[in-house]
C-alpha cells in the first residue's frame, strides 16, 4: 500500500447561479482552495456555454434554477465538455443530476468542509481520466488526511461496500474509506474482476468463498444478493 501526495495544477473554474451572494461564496471557497483558480461569475448560461465549448472551464459550479435556461438542460448541452457540481436550495432535483453524471449535489447554504469533499471527488475523477485505469492494476482513493491518497491494487481489493456518500474499501489487509459512492467508483473499477450484487456492495469474483443463493461470502463477511442484480451476477459468474 502507498500513500503520497499528487502533483498539483489549477483547475479553472466558473459559477452559474442568479444570486450574487451565492456566487460570492463559491468564489471565496475556491480562492481559499490551492488547486482551483476562479475565472467568473455569470448568470447568463449561454455566456457559460461558449466558454466550456472554447476549452477554458473545467469546473462548473451550476445552480439548478436559472432564468434562461435550467440547469438539466443545461447539463445536456454540456455534455462531457467539464465536470459540474450542482449548487442549488432544492434536494429534489439531486437525482436528476447524478443521472447526468455530475461530481456532486451542495445543497445550500453548505459550508467550506462539504464543498472540500465535492473538490476531492472532482481530483479523483480528473486523475482516472489522466491516468486510464485499463492500462494500470490499481486504484487512487482519497485518505483521510489533506492531499493523501492511497494506490490500491485491484487484486487486493475483496469487496466494496457503500456507506451514503460514502464506501469502504475492504482489502485482504484492511479497509479505506473515502468520499465517493458505488456509481462513482464502478466506472474506475475492471468489470472483468468486480460486479454490483446490490445497491450496497460490490464484489470481487477472486475472494468469493461460497455462494447460496441469494448471498456469497467473501471472508467473514455475508453479502447479500439482491434480486435486481442477481440475473447479471450470476451470468458473470459463470464467464469468469
Amino acid at each position: 500500500m502507498v500513500k503520497g501526495e499528487i502533483d498539483r495544477k489549477r483547475y479553472r473554474c466558473i459559477a452559474l447561479d442568479d444570486q450574487l451572494y451565492a456566487t460570492g461564496i463559491i468564489a471565496a471557497y475556491v480562492d481559499k482552495t490551492p488547486d482551483l483558480t476562479f475565472i467568473k461569475a455569470t448568470d447568463d448560461a449561454f455566456d457559460a456555454l461558449n466558454m466550456i465549448m472554447s476549452g477554458h472551464v473545467d469546473l462548473v459550479f451550476l445552480d439548478i434554477q436559472m432564468p434562461t435556461i435550467n440547469g438539466i438542460q443545461f447539463l445536456k448541452r454540456c455534455g462531457n465538455k467539464c465536470r459540474v457540481i450542482l449548487t442549488t436550495a432544492y434536494p429534489d432535483y439531486a437525482l436528476q443530476g447524478f443521472d447526468l453524471d455530475v461530481v456532486d449535489y451542495l445543497l445550500k447554504p453548505f459550508s467550506y468542509e462539504r464543498f472540500q469533499k465535492a473538490v476531492d471527488k472532482f481530483r479523483l475523477l480528473q486523475l482516472a481520466s489522466m491516468t486510464p485505469q485499463v492500462e494500470n492494476d490499481y486504484l487512487l482513493l482519497k485518505g483521510d488526511a489533506k492531499n493523501k491518497y492511497y494506490q490500491v491494487k485491484f487484486s487486493d481489493i475483496m469487496f466494496i461496500k457503500g456507506l451514503n456518500n460514502y464506501i469502504s474499501v475492504y482489502t485482504k489487509d484492511q479497509h479505506i474509506i473515502t468520499y465517493m459512492n458505488l456509481k462513482e467508483i464502478i466506472n474506475l473499477i475492471p468489470t472483468r474482476l468486480f460486479c454490483r450484487v446490490h445497491r450496497s456492495y460490490i464484489v470481487s469474483f477472486n475472494y468469493i468463498k461460497f455462494i447460496d443463493g441469494n448471498s456469497l461470502l467473501i471472508d467473514e463477511e455475508k453479502i447479500p444478493i439482491s434480486e435486481s442484480y442477481k440475473a447479471t451476477f450470476y451470468s458473470r459468474l459463470k464467464e469468469f
